[in-house]
């Protein structure tokens, strides 16, 4: 069964000019970085012997560790300038990239602090840990910290989270903000950079009090005032393929949310058993005034769970988030490349995406074409193509290769911008077909929920 809404023009072809602003945040993140150094270089005096190498050493990593926590936190506070411009799979790449950072220089910052002044006071290793955590003011609060901070970065590893649930890899990471917390007060009172510096503990405030206000507003305030505003329930569920689903939920003035084709909301039904999960789920139908519609395949407890959602069941919704829109464009012709339940969101793009569009559609048989009549259906209404590419007789599934590519667009691939969603694997197989077929990589827009 399929929900097909009424139809949605696309607009007129107009090239976007927007300019991701992914090139000069990361600039100014180095720069930050780079400020960081100057602090301790200008506070520094002559650096003498093993103790002053190894202490100075420390002090480095320990600037750099707090600022890299701050960073930590301030990319996954879900800021739409971020979060819809440069890509929430792109940020949460970064986002654990700072975090390998993070215990990195944390674990340096102890060892070289530590050997340092067990150097300097020619005393045990042992003896020294027991001095500073036990004596030094604020230690033990820093140290509570940097243990959360690392069980965080264990639990985050990947072969422990393939190891253990999302419920438990999630709240263990809301432990980060615990930690960042009871290590702030440590900074300040043991960092010699801070004291009788007002100007740099200003900053150090700013930046801590800043990278807050930003948490509270856009994980706190801004999802609350959306669900009281919009009040989303459960509207009907539908099954478009084998352990394939559509939910529509339906709200009051959602045309309001500013969502786009392409994008995703983190969901939170509050049913038995699901209140406690978070999910992405792209939309899979344009965005209405007051319904949405998410297409979700059974992979785990709770995407199985959603089938069984009853008409009426309240939703916590958090979003839009997701940068794989329209405004990527660069050309008036483009590729939909869809591998499974990576259609959903291409299916939304399918019906706006305006010019020329092609959508290549892999799955494993017919029957697990999922919303493959609506699919049809928008073909033949905006004269676009769709192809098919499905298992041999022999169950053998066909490799994509950059002659299949051409072939599925009958006109030059290279001047296509290529939309691609999917599993990783099918993902990498067909960025390097793409690749290889001469597709600049600017015009291959893709977004993951794996880290």
């Amino acid at each position: 069964m399929t929900t097909v809404y009424e139809r949605q023009a696309a607009p007129p072809v107009s090239l976007p000019a927007r300019r991701s602003p992914a090139g000069p945040l990361l600039a100014l993140l180095w720069a930050g970085a780079a400020g960081v150094i100057a602090l301790w270089w200008a506070d520094t005096g002559s650096v003498v012997g093993t103790a002053g190498v190894l202490t100075g050493a420390g002090r480095i990593a320990g600037l750099l560790c707090g600022y890299a926590c701050a960073v930590l936190v301030g990319l996954m506070a879900r800021v739409p300038l971020l979060e819809r411009r440069i890509g929430s799979d792109r940020v949460a790449r970064w986002h654990a990239m700072a975090g390998r950072y993070t215990v990195c220089l944390l674990l340096g910052h102890i060892s070289l602090i530590l050997l340092g002044y067990a150097a300097q006071d020619r005393a045990s290793l042992w003896h020294e840990t027991v001095t500073v955590v036990l004596d030094y003011p604020e230690m033990l609060k820093g140290t509570a910290g940097a243990v959360i901070l690392l069980a965080v970065g264990v639990t985050s590893a990947r072969a422990v989270r393939r190891r253990t649930g999302h419920e438990f890899w999630y709240y263990v990471h809301l432990l980060t903000y615990a930690a960042v917390f009871l290590a702030f007060g440590h900074q300040l009172a043991l960092g010699d950079d801070f004291n009788g510096h007002p100007v740099a503990t200003a900053a150090w405030y700013a930046l801590y009090l800043g990278v807050a206000a930003l948490v509270l507003w856009f994980r706190i305030l801004a999802p609350v005032r959306l669900n009281l505003r919009h009040r989303l329930r459960v509207e009907s569920v539908h099954q478009e393929a084998p352990g394939v689903w559509s939910v529509v939920v339906r709200g009051r003035r959602l045309d309001q949310l500013g969502a786009r084709a392409g994008q995703f909301f983190r969901w939170r039904f509050l049913a038995e058993g699901m209140r406690w999960t978070s999910t992405p789920y792209s939309l899979s139908a344009p965005p209405r005034p007051d319904r949405m519609r998410i297409t979700v395949k059974a992979l785990g407890d709770h995407s199985t769970a959603v089938s069984l959602l009853r008409p009426g069941t309240r939703v916590w919704a958090e979003g839009p988030y997701g940068a794989l829109t329209a405004d990527r464009r660069t050309a008036p012709r483009a590729l939909l490349i869809a591998g499974g339940v990576g259609v959903t969101p291409l299916r939304a793009l399918f019906e706006t995406l305006p010019g020329r569009v092609t959508l290549l559609y892999r799955a494993r048989t017919a029957e697990d074409l999922a919303l493959g009549g609506e699919l049809e259906a928008l073909a033949r209404w905006r004269g676009a193509r769709v192809r098919y590419l499905l298992n041999g007789p022999d169950g053998q599934r066909p490799r994509l290769t950059p002659e299949l590519l051409r072939a599925a667009v009958e006109a030059d691939l290279a001047g296509h911008d290529v939309y691609l969603c999917g599993p990783h694997g099918f993902a990498r197989e067909a960025y390097e077909a793409l690749r290889a077929a001469g597709v600049p990589d600017r015009r291959i827009h893709h977004e993951s929920f794996e880290l």
